[in-house]
């Protein structure tokens, strides 16, 4: 199957310069490619990923994959996407983000091989370039009122736009330029905001190399949740790749709850499960949705491919335990992930009786409802029942020395932490 058709497959193609010029060209050779991103943070959310596994299918096909990391453009800030200007980080941070999204790139993607996934920062070939070089060389070969037409730019002009934003297009634009010239990248892809910088490097090439220079675009669709929201938000925040930022049993949970009407557009969009695989999940969605398989899977496949095999395994002890209520079978490091977002207290390290314990943390509002709640089985402590009122909490009952869990009811979870 030629990489196009797997990707209409996918439904994972917005728009192409020129759809068949590109399919007879990666039906006939290897071809080098790219996609970018800025440094603007220290690591790359779940939104992020599209883009860049589209790259990874592209090499499993036997092409050959660019990373470009914009150590140049994220000094200036992509105006795609956004109504207010960007406020501009020290070199420093730049240099630092650049550093991080490297490593990042290279444990998700990079393999031995001869296709193997190429990184490039275009602070490289751009640092030295003096402003007379800049304008003659690069900004007489572009036309004002075209770059006032791009979408971006055109959204920005009510409320403004600096020339620093205004110029991203054209350092973009060189980036395509000196990779189609020094690294034979025929294709650039991107999000579909990014059709405009796309499609401004094309003219570029072309007005640069001449008119029959072989290079194309191609972009993904905006991807929305059924629901209509923006996909990879939720209430907490984006989704980090980084697992100091999301840890993996979040991780793991956000792909597990997905909704049934998003899943299977997932796990085309993210996995590498072929089409087969892919639609035996797709029936079992329509015919028992309560087993919720393909959620499963897509939550396995995508906590392994961005944290590895260990670390989903965590994850799925954390989920296993939180169902079950085994809370005793987790360590101290797991009940910190899993239990991130539940309710905390701190607790003095000291014995104390149970009832008089859960009135002073807040757990219960009065002595009187915590004897009665003690008294009809519905305390748990570390995942055990209590039924004894005159049990003493001690600090050795706290999981790794750090944690006590207290359940009220079948799912109110509390964390006490021991100071």
């Amino acid at each position: 199957m030629n990489i196009i058709d797997e990707l209409e497959w996918r439904d994972a193609i917005n728009q192409q310069t020129d759809a068949e010029g590109l399919r007879e060209l990666t039906g006939q050779k290897s071809i080098s490619l790219y996609c970018g991103v800025d440094p603007t943070g220290d690591s790359m959310h779940i939104g992020h990923l599209i883009p860049f596994i589209m790259l990874k299918r592209f090499q499993l096909a036997g092409h050959r994959p660019v990373i470009l990391i914009g150590g140049a453009t994220g000094t200036i800030g992509d105006p795609s996407g956004r109504q207010t200007e960007r406020s501009l980080q020290t070199m420093e941070q730049v240099q630092a983000n650049v550093e991080a999204l490297t490593a990042q790139m290279k444990k998700l993607f990079v393999t031995e091989g001869d296709n193997q996934i190429r990184l490039v920062n275009n602070y490289d070939w751009t640092h030295n370039m003096n402003i007379i070089e800049f304008l003659r060389d690069y900004g007489k070969n572009f036309s004002i009122n075209s770059m006032l037409a791009k979408d971006v730019v055109a959204s920005r002009l009510d409320s403004g736009i600096s020339f620093t934003e205004f110029s991203y297009q054209i350092l973009q634009s060189i980036d395509y330029l000196h990779l189609y010239k020094n690294e034979d990248v025929q294709l650039q892809i991107g999000g579909s905001d990014q059709w405009g910088n796309i499609t401004s490097g094309l003219d570029l090439i072309r007005k640069k190399e001449g008119p029959e220079a072989k290079a194309f675009g191609l972009t993904i669709p905006l991807m929305l949740k059924a629901d209509g929201t923006k996909f990879g938000k939720t209430a907490g925040g984006a989704i980090w790749l980084d697992p100091n930022k999301t840890t993996p049993f979040e991780f793991y949970q956000f792909w597990a709850n997905t909704d049934d009407r998003d899943v299977v557009k997932y796990l085309k969009y993210f996995t590498f499960l072929t089409k087969e695989e892919i639609e035996d999940l797709e029936e079992k969605v329509r015919t028992e949705p309560h087993k919720r398989e393909a959620q499963k899977a897509l939550a396995e496949e995508m906590t392994r491919f961005v944290h590895g095999e260990e670390l989903l395994e965590q994850a799925k002890r954390i989920t296993a335990a939180l169902f079950s209520g085994d809370i005793k079978s987790l360590t101290a490091d797991e009940i910190e992930q899993g239990f991130k977002e539940m309710p905390t207290y701190e607790a003095a390290r000291e014995s104390k009786n149970i009832v008089e314990w859960l009135v002073e943390l807040g757990i219960e509002p009065s002595k009187r409802q915590a004897r009665e709640d003690i008294a009809k089985g519905a305390i748990s402590i570390n995942g055990e029942r209590i039924g004894d009122l005159e049990l003493e909490i001690t600090p050795d009952q706290a999981i790794g020395g750090r944690f006590i869990i207290v359940r009220k009811g079948k799912k109110n979870y509390s964390l006490v932490r021991l100071s």
